[in-house]
């Protein structure tokens, strides 16, 4: 959604790189540049006077001036103005005291509401809530037929005892699913009322009748992402008419340059709440104005893809295969197809990868990237025999022949699952000794982006990393830089140690052994894979 504009502001910041002071000049330029990608991402106009004129302020203050980066605190206050035209901070439900909360769906026909109250309904109930849909669309051709087969694929009740199509009273309907709601013991009710292709009066008025029958805890917006400028029309005309509280952004995976999510916060003053990312019932996440800015800006959304960790993967296989690690066995292609499988509940490859930091500079690669890899790869695994599962190494050409046959893939293909499944164990067994992670290879194979190698991870460095270490470890770890090794000289006197700790990160500063990499310490969920608990 956001790709265009992430590029335009990513290409914006690099020409303040290395630029140890910024003038207004630079200032007024970057400004100019932000404004134009804001505006081709169809942004309201009102909405990009207001950023602009903020961030222009803040750069050519003394929390620029001052910096020991400008560049950087450029994009630090770039990111913190996102942030507030986003809505400032992730707004939750507010449930009722007494049950049933009542939720009702509003927007323009076409927006994807009744798909998106079978999403609400199904994390809801993931949530540990039982709630009830309540089908009050009684104009669209089918609408109540489509809920009821979102209902039933989410697992949730659906109320519907009119069959719609211009038949019946969706006001009676919506006031008499509370009473039912209450008897059922349902704690939320969900209500899909009807759209038009238009903004008109009828519209207005039955959503202002359903709204005053049955007094919603909340009121949801639903806005299409794709929508453009006429974003901002519509959701002042719905805030005008049924007072939302809150607005949810569907078809967020689209391709269109995703101005309306920048805009219809900072104009109606009303928080976006969940957004919609894809065509599965799990495709639905809260929305964190914060998270959102990363993307944008390239930096990533880590915390989502742990949060979707920790929902996926299995805590007790989790810990079975970090016991295993431990006791010094050996990773076997059983755990790797356990992780597969985990990863493959975790949703698109793609998306997973363009959460990490630094994403967009891959986006041909992901691009390129063909999801059912995933798929060929377990194909591969479970042609083998539990004996070659367990033991790989007797995995020896007659077999590996016979393997390709009975997945339908190539001798080639097999050599190069395995040897992505050594490195996978190689990465196991430095994690389990406390040295830290080796270095990423290119993700090479079948259908598998080929990214580059991750400079400073860990020992595995290449071949220029190897012959300093070798030349440095040939001076008895003395530095050939005079001045250093007077500095390495004095820390060593004053009883410090100023190499990097085993495992430091990214080649990182000297921590201390406490900010070594620590299996045990991971995020639950992504334990199981390096080999923590």
């Amino acid at each position: 959604m956001f790709t265009s504009l992430s590029d335009r502001l990513s290409a914006t910041f690099k020409n303040l790189r290395g630029k140890g002071r910024l003038s207004e000049a630079d200032v007024d330029a970057t400004i100019r540049e932000i404004r134009r990608a804001l505006l081709d991402a169809d942004v309201a106009l009102p909405v990009v006077r207001a950023f602009t004129g903020a961030v222009r302020e803040r750069a050519l203050s003394d929390e620029v001036s001052q910096a020991l980066n400008p560049s950087q605190q450029v994009v630090k206050i770039v990111n913190d103005e996102l942030v507030g035209i986003l809505g400032g901070q992730t707004r939750r439900i507010q449930f009722a005291k007494r049950p049933p909360t009542v939720i009702m769906l509003a927007g323009l026909q076409g927006a994807g509401k009744t798909t998106l109250a079978g999403k609400l309904a199904h994390w809801l109930t993931s949530e540990g809530h039982r709630p009830m849909l309540v089908a009050c669309d009684l104009q669209r051709p089918n609408a109540v037929n489509q809920l009821q087969i979102v209902g039933e694929r989410a697992g949730a009740f659906v109320y519907a005892p009119e069959p719609g199509n211009g038949v019946g009273d969706p006001v009676k309907v919506a006031r008499d699913a509370i009473e039912v709601a209450k008897t059922k013991l349902h704690d939320i009710v969900i209500v899909d009322t009807a759209g038009r292709l238009g903004i008109d009066e009828e519209l207005m008025r039955q959503a202002a009748d359903i709204r005053a029958a049955v007094n919603p805890d909340e009121v949801l917006f639903v806005i299409d992402a794709m929508i453009g400028q006429d974003a901002v029309t519509t959701a002042q005309a719905f805030n005008e008419g049924v007072d939302f509280t809150g607005v949810v952004l569907s078809k967020l995976d689209g391709d269109a340059r995703g101005g309306a999510a920048l805009s219809v916060a900072s104009v109606t003053g009303k928080p976006i709440m969940f957004a919609s990312t894809g065509e599965g019932l799990t495709d639905f996440e809260t929305f964190h104005p914060d998270r959102m800015a990363s993307r944008i800006l390239d930096m990533g959304d880590v915390l989502t893809l742990i949060e979707q960790a920790e929902k996926t993967f299995d805590a007790k296989q989790t810990e079975q295969l970090a016991k295993k690690v431990e006791k010094g066995e050996d990773f076997d292609l059983n755990d790797f197809l356990v992780q597969m499988e985990s990863i493959k509940k975790m949703g698109s490859l793609k998306k997973m990868i363009a959460m990490m930091p630094g994403a967009a500079q891959f986006k041909e690669q992901l691009e390129a990237f063909d999801e059912r890899e995933i798929d060929r790869v377990e194909a591969i695994v479970r042609s083998m025999t539990p004996q070659e599962r367990a033991n790989p190494r007797i995995l020896n050409g007659s077999r590996r022949a016979r393997i390709a046959r009975g997945s339908g893939r190539t001798v080639t293909d097999v050599n190069q699952l395995m040897e992505r499944f050594e490195h996978a164990r190689k990465m196991m067994r430095q994690a389990a000794s406390g040295r830290g992670m080796p270095q990423m290879p290119g993700m090479g194979g079948p259908g598998m982006p080929q990214m580059p190698q991750m400079p400073g991870m860990g020992a595995g460095g290449g071949k220029k990393t190897r012959g300093k270490q070798q030349a440095k470890k040939r001076k008895g770890g003395k530095s050939g830089n005079p001045a250093k090794r007077a500095a390495e000289a004095k820390a060593a006197a004053e009883g410090k140690k100023t190499q990097h700790p085993a495992g430091a990160s990214f080649g990182g500063f000297d921590t201390g052994p406490e900010e070594q990499f620590d299996p045990g310490n991971l995020p639950k969920g992504f334990g199981g894979i390096f080999g923590g608990r």
